[in-house]
């Protein structure tokens, strides 16, 4: 994953006072809690930065280390005493676990081929999951010996760009990195802003050691007909005025093909009825879909023929 810029994600700048950091925390932490966002991953993921992010500025301590050294400022101590090692071995300018010991550099991009991907741009991080700090909290990261003996790859990033029609199903793209071509399947219910792991699909190790990952991130285009809330999808339907007075029957999009609907007679404006299951697909959860929420509008006409505003005028008479 890429390197995680703590400030971005709270929302502040590099020089802010830890009065700052502390109210934008309380803000994003309500606003992205997940008993507020029931069912939206992306919410859940972000709650999981902002408290990370919480974390490491608002101890000074940590928060000095991670200015000096960015995403491996928990190996503040590691990554001196390698640095040490590889400059007796092999001189200043050595490349190491995290690249060049000369500003965290990585190595080049080489030849590779996105075709449609749309921008292409290298990550600046190396972990596979949230920093180093929060993998040691739960357990998710290597022994410094595995660290020291079996350096990363320089991790790359891409976006591959979506229709909401693409992101309803699952299906194939592929890939062409460096001449070989790569087949990746893009599970149906993908949000916007998701990313997708390629494991050893990154850069070449240094000191040949594990490849790099590669991380696709989806954006998902806007669609003329239907809004995405989470897994719900929501239209507006529009009803003439007697079909919203005497009922009737009308017809409703959905992604699988149109639908009929019954309207209620006296039906009001903003009226909403919930389709069940006709929403998106959810992520990873094969057979589960969202639902489907239409909003009915009332069109008034503009423009009547000679029988219509007979009618109308006889119907204001009969009101009083």
């Amino acid at each position: 994953m890429s390197f995680i810029d703590y400030y971005k994600v709270l929302g502040v700048e590099r020089d802010a006072t830890q009065a700052d950091i502390r109210k934008a925390f309380r803000r994003l932490a309500k606003q992205y809690h997940p008993d507020t966002n029931k069912g939206d991953p992306q919410a859940q993921e972000r709650f999981q930065e902002i408290n990370e992010a919480n974390a490491v500025l608002s101890d000074p301590d940590k928060r000095k280390r991670y200015d000096e050294y960015g995403e491996h400022w928990a190996h503040a101590e590691e990554y001196e005493a390698q640095r040490r090692q590889y400059e007796q071995q092999y001189g200043g300018g050595a490349q190491g676990p995290y690249g060049s010991y000369g500003g965290f550099s990585g190595r080049g991009f080489g030849g590779f081929d996105f075709g449609g991907f749309g921008d292409f741009t290298r990550s600046e991080g190396n972990t596979g999951g949230f920093s180093d700090f929060f993998e040691q909290l739960f357990g998710g990261a290597r022994s410094r010996q595995h660290r020291q003996s079996a350096p990363r790859g320089q991790d790359y990033e891409a976006e591959l760009h979506l229709t909401l029609r693409d992101a309803y199903e699952s299906h194939k793209q592929i890939l062409t990195i460096n001449g070989h071509q790569l087949r990746v399947t893009i599970p149906a219910g993908v949000a916007d802003g998701q990313r997708l792991r390629l494991r050893g699909h990154g850069g070449e190790a240094p000191q040949g050691g594990t490849k790099g990952d590669l991380y696709i991130t989806f954006r998902i285009e806007s669609d003329p007909t239907f809004t995405r809330i989470a897994n719900d999808l929501a239209i507006t339907l529009p009803l003439s005025v007697t079909t919203a007075v005497l009922g009737g029957e009308v017809t409703a999009p959905t992604l699988t093909g149109n639908v009929r609907l019954k309207v209620n007679p006296g039906t009001q404006p903003d009226s909403k009825v919930r389709l069940r299951g006709k929403g998106m697909p959810i992520y990873r959860h094969d057979g589960s879909y969202g639902d489907l929420i239409v909003t009915y509008s009332i069109t008034i006409p503009t423009s009547l023929t000679t029988r219509q505003r007979e009618l109308y005028e006889a119907l204001q008479r009969e009101e009083g």
